[in-house]
């Protein structure tokens, strides 16, 4: 764990500003921030913290990805989200009271965090009303998300949720996308077994919906795509 502070620190602060969250920070306030947050450098697979681990810091993720996830009683692991560079995550303890991290987070690659204390900044939301604006705006927006998702899952077939996924990873303008992770990780994202996604895929390919490369799809008839993604 590293101090951020120097010429990285100013390079940092640039970074940080990627986040809705942080973005409406002063830079006096940023600056504050960055006197009491240190750098943390994980191994692909390592963990950050554990569900029901005390919760004291938020994170912002400055390189590579994150899975967050929840464990079973059974030991089963279910994704939550994931995590991309420039987002921060675990921000929602600071309303939650609970002081407990109500999820796993865990590197899919190599990534450095940056470590933020959750309590001073939850002072700087009590003396910056333009701030805590901010932080609900952001996580007012994460929750639609969420809960276009619960609908995604509750009223979509696997075929469905597969192709609404690729249609919002993809553009009209910039049809192929990189899976970037596994597609165990992905099915469980998505609520389905691996093997689920390679036959839908394939069955996708089959019709001319979408080419495979590798880790490499390329949306090939948006149209039939988004046909997929509207049926109940």
């Amino acid at each position: 764990m590293t101090p951020a502070d120097g010429a990285e620190g100013c390079d940092l602060a640039t970074d940080l500003r990627q986040a809705p969250l942080l973005a409406a920070l002063s830079p006096a306030q940023l600056a504050r921030l960055l006197q009491r947050a240190s750098q943390v450098r994980l191994a692909a697979g390592q963990m950050l913290f554990r569900q029901e681990e005390p919760a004291e810091r938020f994170y912002f993720l400055r390189s590579g990805q994150i899975r967050l996830f929840r464990l079973s009683s059974d030991g089963g692991e279910k994704i939550i989200e994931l995590i991309r560079a420039g987002q921060t995550f675990a921000e929602a303890l600071l309303f939650m009271g609970t002081g407990r991290y109500p999820v796993c987070a865990a590197a899919l690659t190599e990534a450095q965090v940056v470590s933020i204390d959750a309590a001073d900044f939850a002072a700087m939301l009590r003396e910056s009303p333009e701030t805590c604006f901010a932080l609900l705006g952001d996580l007012s927006r994460r929750l639609h998300t969420m809960i276009a998702e619960i609908d995604s899952l509750a009223l979509l077939s696997a075929q469905g949720r597969v192709a609404r996924w690729l249609l919002q990873n993809s553009q009209a303008e910039a049809p192929a996308l990189r899976l970037g992770v596994t597609k165990a990780v992905l099915a469980s994202r998505l609520s389905i077994q691996p093997e689920t996604w390679s036959r839908v895929t394939r069955r996708l390919v089959d019709a001319g919906v979408i080419s495979v490369k590798g880790e490499r799809i390329e949306v090939r008839n948006r149209a039939a795509l988004q046909a997929l993604a509207d049926e109940i």
